[in-house]
């Protein structure tokens, strides 16, 4: 099957999902394509026009947000965050987050999405998608049970980022709680000093030993942070949301599995 198929990953240039537009090269390889998936979110507001650009109209869509429907969780403000001044009330609504694959439980349900896409543009090898896709389903699902029984026999049950936090799915699938510098999709760089004194009162009263950021991060503000709290030792780790994975990531065997596997490593450092 391998040789029949092209997969194009669109954010291929280590710039995430907010931050991208898509160049005329991208637009016509999205016209033309058999299946076309995407998040569904405020970020992707340039899809709608691009689509209007295809020439395939049998294209199979998928929207990650529609799929999960209800289940969409809207962005949340957590005591001592930043905000952004358009952030909270919005003329247009809720400002959902968008970063639902970081969920095991959702990427279940949209690994089914997308296998029955597959089966619908190449209905001949539909019993092949049908028995990858409860494989790669059963793989998640122990996975997600590492993640249930790691937590559950953690000291700690929360977690700070001196970062955006764009892990709000994975924290409620296993009931932990966080604190945070800035919301997931939030475009600010600089904390407040008032952020940075809550959010180091919070490392102090809790007890933490680690800081954490995102993958990419200049590590500022979590210094930051650390520098003003009591001890001042913290360590500072990383927690990928896989905004950023490149296609040369991928060839050198990053998957979706072996990052959320490096994830639960990471969650156990920071929570014992």
């Amino acid at each position: 099957l391998n040789d029949e198929y092209e997969v194009t990953l669109l954010l291929d240039n280590g710039v995430d999902l907010h931050s991208y537009q898509p160049t005329a090269a991208d637009i016509a390889k999205i016209a033309t394509c058999d299946v076309f998936i995407y998040v569904g979110g405020e970020s992707d507001g340039w899809v709608e026009d691009a689509l209007t650009e295809a020439t395939n109209k049998n294209m199979q869509v998928i929207n990650l947000l529609d799929v999960l429907g209800d289940t969409v969780k809207e962005e949340e403000i957590k005591e001592g965050m930043e905000v952004e001044e358009e952030e909270g009330e919005s003329e247009e609504g809720p400002e959902y987050d968008e970063h639902v694959w970081l969920s095991l439980k959702n990427t279940q349900i949209l690994a089914s999405a997308i296998k029955d896409s597959l089966k619908t543009v190449d209905p001949k090898n539909a019993d092949i998608y049908e028995e990858n896709c409860n494989s790669y389903t059963d793989k998640l699902s122990a996975l997600d049970g590492e993640y249930s029984s790691t937590i559950k026999g953690s000291k700690q049950n929360t977690l700070l980022f001196g970062d955006r936090f764009p892990f709000r799915y994975l924290v409620d699938d296993y009931g932990l709680d966080y604190y945070a510098a800035f919301v997931g999709c939030s475009a600010e760089t600089e904390a407040s000093f008032e952020t940075i004194v809550f959010l180091a009162g919070k490392v102090d009263e809790i007890g933490l030993s680690n800081i954490l950021v995102m993958e990419n991060s200049n590590h500022k503000i979590a210094q930051t942070i650390i520098n003003n709290t009591k001890e001042k030792n913290q360590g500072i780790i990383v927690l990928d949301s896989m905004q950023s994975t490149t296609s040369k990531d991928i060839e050198a065997g990053e998957t979706y599995l072996s990052i959320m596997k490096k994830n639960l490593g990471v969650l156990k450092t920071a929570l014992n």
